[in-house]
């Protein structure tokens, strides 16, 4: 993997990833973003996982990306699931329409995640879970700026 590419990543989320992806290797054809492998206690093999950025056109990217930065700024919990992350959000802030958008949209360029959209305590609490194969945290940590437990 390019090492440009992991540290935008990191740095700047996938925004930051998305556009040196595009100047580096051009928007026609997929560019490929990998997160680093699970600690040896998580997995056997180091996991991979592909973000294909030409899954959207250039308006769809600069819109999901506006909707997951959304999404970041707005959570206000993150809770840890066996194989994955749960995002919690206030229906004020974001709805189940925006969660839905935004799933239908990173399902197309990440079709490795899964994915639960939940509306809890009487309407109060809009969920957003991702999880995946073995592996999967420390992309999702990576591309979702979440702070390792310690």
């Amino acid at each position: 993997m390019n090492h440009k590419i992991l540290t935008a990543l990191r740095k700047h989320g996938t925004a930051g990833a998305a556009a040196l992806l595009m100047t580096t290797v051009g928007g026609a054809r997929p560019a490929h973003a990998q997160a680093e492998p699970a600690a040896a206690s998580d997995q056997t093999a180091p996991a991979r996982f592909f973000c294909n950025t030409a899954a959207l056109d250039p308006t769809e990217r600069a819109y999901h990306q506006r909707l997951t930065e959304k999404l970041i700024a707005a959570r206000t919990a993150v809770v840890e699931l066996p194989k994955g992350y749960e995002f919690q959000f206030s229906p004020q802030d974001i709805s189940i329409a925006d969660a839905a958008q935004w799933v239908v949209a990173e399902e197309k360029c990440c079709p490795f995640f899964n994915f639960h959209i939940d509306l809890e305590k009487q309407g109060n609490l809009v969920c957003v879970g991702l999880t995946g194969a073995e592996g999967i945290k420390p992309f999702i940590r990576s591309e979702f700026r979440i702070p390792e437990q310690k």
